[in-house]
């Protein structure tokens, strides 16, 4: 993102793990975590202060879903039409924010029945652009879920 000329600002509640996709299983393994400092606390996050987020998948969103903070956010952004990226298991937070129904979108194929279940339509596509939301499988998807986001930044 500060690549592209935006400032990036993370925001988090707890420091977590990163996965990774295991190429001998049939599903991902525990690896240790990039250590990034976050910028500001959830609770502090103010909508009207950013164009934009991005919720990173692996094992946090699975907690963060339960994050009243956070979901009231997402709520906010989508009611208010700014952009909500999610990538991975990003949408179970989608999904417990009830911001899915009647939506195209796409997330790891694993969490989709949890996005199905909240109304959307599941598209097996790397990344998948409906409205005000950008969503994408994994990270093996990074390439046209930047090219995705870069262009609605630009609209």
């Amino acid at each position: 993102m500060a690549e592209a000329g935006y400032r990036p600002v993370i925001a988090a509640s707890k420091k977590s793990v990163v996965h990774d996709f295991d190429p001998d299983g049939n599903t991902y393994v525990e690896k240790p975590g990039y250590r990034i400092d976050a910028d500001i606390a959830l609770s502090k996050v103010k909508g009207d202060d950013h164009i934009a987020m991005i919720l990173i998948g692996g094992r946090a969103p699975e907690f963060l879903r339960y994050n009243r903070t956070l979901i009231k956010l997402v709520k906010d952004f989508d009611q208010k039409r700014k952009w909500i990226f999610s990538i991975c298991h990003g949408g179970q937070i989608l999904a417990e924010a009830g911001v899915l129904k009647g939506r195209k979108m796409t997330c790891y194929i694993n969490v989709r029945t949890e996005a199905t279940a909240a109304g959307a339509k599941w598209i097996n596509k790397q990344s998948i652009t409906d409205g005000n939301l950008v969503t994408a499988q994994t990270w093996e998807s990074h390439a046209d879920f930047y090219r995705d986001i870069f262009k609605c930044l630009k609209c």
